[in-house]
């Protein structure tokens, strides 16, 4: 019995000393990645900006790879426009589906629509865009006739409706941890249940939400397989919803097919672009953790 008590003990010791070093070793390799992630990308991009210069890569207006023409800033204005679309859709849908899942909603109801919205998050993005084309685009054309098969429009209500999980899952996080003190002392002075939602607990969880939106927007911004199905290739510059467009996630996928050669300014090119998005991305994020900080309560 003895015997037994102080092998149990020991393995658990080891254990607890096997763990954190395992911890450590999963903190280690994500740090790496990323690290190597960004190695490569400013490795391969100094090599394409030693022959083309910053000014004409990012004020060019013509994005013409295969005929030497490099401006990205059609890719970039693609790009934004998808994500302000997105963010139009998602934003009101996400917000109150968040506000609906925790202060109104019943707990059965609960249980029933939240795994429905979470499924939304699972589903191949490549399923959405062929939702998107095949789908979304003819209903909208039955609306607009100019609009061309491949557009903006069907592409960014798509995107937003695939972030709106993020941006309603995390809202609702953020007004659950609210305390319910906070409900109950307004709901003694009088106000309404959608006073209380208003006045108290979207201010309250304002940093939660406004951080899922940042988050659920950087999604919109590096999503590759809807705009490259419903979106087009067509670099222009414009901010028509109804014109084919392409995002820098988009050129990315079309540089990185057998027909560029290894070493060539087209392929080094992608890296160059995966540089600025990865620019983008990182600006969020850092935004994101700035807003969380800055009106973030503690209760």
């Amino acid at each position: 019995m003895i015997s037994d008590k102080k092998s149990k003990k020991n393995l658990f010791n080891v254990t607890e000393k096997i763990v954190p070093l395992f911890l450590l070793l999963c903190a280690v390799i994500s740090v790496l990645t990323t690290a190597g992630i960004l190695f490569t990308l400013l490795r391969e991009s100094i090599t394409f900006f030693s022959e083309v210069s910053l000014a004409e890569f990012y004020l060019g207006t013509q994005w013409s790879p295969w005929s030497g023409k490099f401006g990205v800033f059609p890719l970039i204005t693609g790009t934004l426009l998808i994500t302000a679309i997105a963010t139009c859709v998602a934003l009101p849908i996400g917000i109150a589906s968040a506000i609906y899942l925790s202060e109104y909603a019943s707990n059965r109801s609960r249980k029933i629509i939240k795994p429905i919205l979470e499924i939304l998050a699972g589903i191949p993005t490549v399923v959405y865009g062929f939702f998107a084309l095949t789908f979304v685009t003819p209903i909208l054309q039955s609306v607009f006739p100019e609009l061309k098969i491949f557009n903006a429009l069907s592409a960014g209500i798509v995107v937003g409706i695939m972030i709106t999980p993020m941006i309603a899952s995390l809202s609702e996080d953020a007004m659950n941890s609210v305390p319910n003190r906070l409900r109950e002392g307004a709901m003694a002075l009088g106000s309404t249940k959608l006073e209380v939602t208003i006045k108290v607990i979207i201010p309250a969880a304002l940093s939660g939400i406004i951080a899922s939106i940042v988050l659920a927007v950087s999604r919109a911004l590096g999503e590759t397989m809807i705009v490259t199905i419903a979106a087009g290739a067509t670099p222009n510059l414009t901010f028509d919803p109804m014109q084919s467009i392409q995002t820098l996630t988009a050129f990315i996928v079309q540089g990185a097919t057998g027909d560029t050669s290894y070493g060539s300014n087209i392929y080094f090119s992608i890296y160059a672009v995966g540089i600025t998005l990865f620019v983008f991305t990182f600006a969020m994020n850092l935004f994101a953790q700035y807003i969380s900080r800055k009106f973030r309560e503690d209760y």
